[in-house]
């Protein structure tokens, strides 16, 4: 993957270091390093710089994000992918039900990591797979994904912070209270590595925010936001 992206030097970024400038524009400390350390990437009027030169007025910084080994051991394939938006900088995928997000000890092929992975491939785009949002095996739903180290080192940053916002909608039995918070600790079911449960004195916090939508039929359809963000919070808080 390669993005080049330019910043015409204004007023506010006078005499600041290239560096400095970076850090303002959402450039991690690693996103930096992986600069310095790459031959003619940082580019001011398209000479190669240091990043401890400055700038000023009128300057053309450039800085060129070069990835040329996709992730190791997510082996690309073919498989319906449904693209809701790409750009640059991001890809949003619609991810089916009983889908894998990426490869696990269970399931090392047939992921959505390897079909990205492929969708990459067939264009002769080496992809380091950077998903900044997992949705469990079983549930359907927007993925977003990081296209260089830039957005996802934004990205991260964003989601560590809260900016960034999801909602889930499910369909529960019974009718739920028009609004509700769930805080029931989640843990591992006895002898199973994937199964989870209510574990009020081993559990882990997990609190589920939902709003009921809609009733018909004996049914619940509910709008869930997660506080935090246990596996299988929203299935094992909605039978709690």
């Amino acid at each position: 993957m390669k993005r080049t992206i330019s910043y015409k030097i204004k007023n506010e970024s006078n005499g600041k270091s290239i560096e400095k400038m970076l850090k303002e524009h959402g450039y991690s400390k690693k996103v930096i390093a992986a600069l310095k350390k790459a031959p003619n990437q940082i580019l001011l009027n398209d000479t190669p710089a240091f990043t401890n030169l400055n700038v000023k007025v009128g300057d053309v910084l450039k800085v060129i994000l070069v990835e040329d080994q996709p992730s190791p051991g997510i082996v690309p394939e073919e498989g319906e992918l449904s693209i809701v938006y790409e750009d640059e900088d991001i890809l949003v995928v619609n991810k089916p039900a009983r889908l894998p997000v990426h490869p696990s000890i269970n399931h090392r092929n047939g992921t959505l990591a390897n079909r990205i992975a492929g969708y990459y491939h067939r264009q002769g785009i080496a992809y380091v797979f950077r998903c900044m949002n997992r949705l469990d095996r079983d549930t359907s739903g927007l993925v977003l994904l990081a296209k260089h180290m830039l957005s996802g080192a934004i990205l991260s940053k964003c989601v560590k912070e809260g900016g960034l916002h999801r909602e889930y909608r499910a369909v529960v039995c019974g009718k739920l209270p028009e609004k509700g918070t769930i805080t029931a600790p989640i843990g591992r079911k006895p002898d199973s590595i994937i199964e989870r449960m209510v574990d009020t004195y081993h559990g882990q916090r997990a609190v589920t925010h939902y709003q009921r939508i809609g009733y018909g039929g004996g049914h619940s359809y509910v709008s869930i936001q997660l506080e935090t963000g246990r596996t299988h919070q929203i299935r094992v808080h909605m039978k709690h």
